[in-house]
């Protein structure tokens, strides 16, 4: 007799009771999770952590008592667990998006509301929390003032690519502060909404010897500037005579991602070829591993995130599988070896 399947404990903590509603019956509607209890300030939700001892708990961001982010910080020290933080879809809340991810919650997704459907928003977080609960849950480390930063001799016209999806931010943050200052102009796509995108890019920069910006239509690929995907659009690498340049643009999502990793990585296969270096990071699906093959078949060096580093072992697995990887390291030397192809 085949043994049954234990559906993934959650817990919901909201200070809204429609929210608790909605969340609870739309989660409730997949049989792999039971919603085993909600919370609507961190003290109750703190006891019933305890009591119930959920899988994966879901973290609203304002709430009476104690915000969020707080007890978040609180949690990871005391119980770390995945938690999956809700926030609205706001400039403040790219901010208190990166906060969260600071303080170690695994994921962050914008709140049901006008410009996020409630069935999108369950859909969504039913597959953020069924990987959260297969996820290592690591500590994590900040990103230090005096991170040693790489080295490297000038190059001609190579193309740095970058993808990454869940686990992600915390992967590109300790990739990017290691370029130098002279790093090849870079591309990447962060699977991450709008306005979330906006506050990554201002706290990378904020870090980073290299200017990092999010990608606006036009944009040059140049030396020393990472620019990162806008949430909701497309991120195309062009070519205009001896000049690169990004476009931005709207369309259907790719490999269930917008912006997707395989549309980037493709452009940059057609138009930067030899030229190019990627690399495949930390997170759900397979976003990008045909793309990340397409540029290995057209002369580029390519690298992926090696599995015991990953938050998700997902994507650069699924690049694995393919043999779209030249190498697979740990994520501590994936700037070196990127650094290293680029001057080979």
């Amino acid at each position: 007799m085949a043994l049954a399947i234990q559906a993934i404990k959650v817990l919901v903590v909201d200070d809204s009771a429609v929210v608790r509603k909605i969340l609870t019956e739309g989660l409730s509607k997949d049989s792999a999770i039971e919603v085993v209890g909600t919370a609507p300030d961190p003290y109750i939700a703190r006891d019933k952590i305890i009591e119930l001892n959920p899988d994966v708990l879901t973290l609203d961001v304002e709430m009476p008592k104690m915000d969020g982010i707080t007890f978040l910080g609180k949690l990871m020290v005391s119980k770390p667990m995945p938690v999956i933080v809700l926030s609205s879809l706001t400039p403040k809340g790219g901010d208190t998006a990166m906060a969260a991810i600071e303080a170690g919650a695994f994921d962050v997704m914008c709140k049901p509301g006008p410009a996020y459907s409630v069935g999108d928003a369950c859909t969504d977080l039913v597959e953020k929390i069924k990987t959260a609960s297969r996820a290592k849950i690591v500590k994590l480390e900040k990103a230090a003032a005096n991170q040693k930063r790489l080295s490297m001799a000038e190059t001609t016209n190579k193309i740095f690519a970058i993808g990454a999806s869940t686990g992600g931010v915390q992967a590109l943050t300790t990739v990017i502060t290691q370029l130098p200052a002279n790093a090849p102009g870079t591309v990447v796509v962060q699977h991450m909404p709008a306005q979330f995108t906006t506050s990554f890019a201002s706290r990378l920069n904020s870090l980073c010897a290299v200017n990092v910006k999010e990608a606006a239509e036009g944009d040059r690929v140049i030396p020393g500037q990472v620019l990162l995907a806008p949430g909701g659009f497309h991120m195309l690498f062009q070519r205009s005579g001896a000049n690169y340049y990004v476009k931005i643009k709207d369309g259907p999502k790719v490999c269930r991602q917008k912006p997707s990793v395989d549309v980037l990585f493709k452009s940059v296969a057609k138009y930067a070829g030899a030229n190019a270096v990627g690399a495949i990071l930390t997170g759900m699906g397979e976003d990008g591993a045909e793309g990340l093959l397409e540029m290995r078949r057209q002369g580029a060096h390519t690298v992926a995130q090696d599995e015991a580093s990953c938050v998700v072992y997902g994507m650069p697995k699924a690049a694995a599988d393919i043999r779209a990887a030249e190498r697979i390291v740990t994520l501590q030397k994936v700037p070196a070896q990127m650094i290293q192809f680029a001057q080979a």
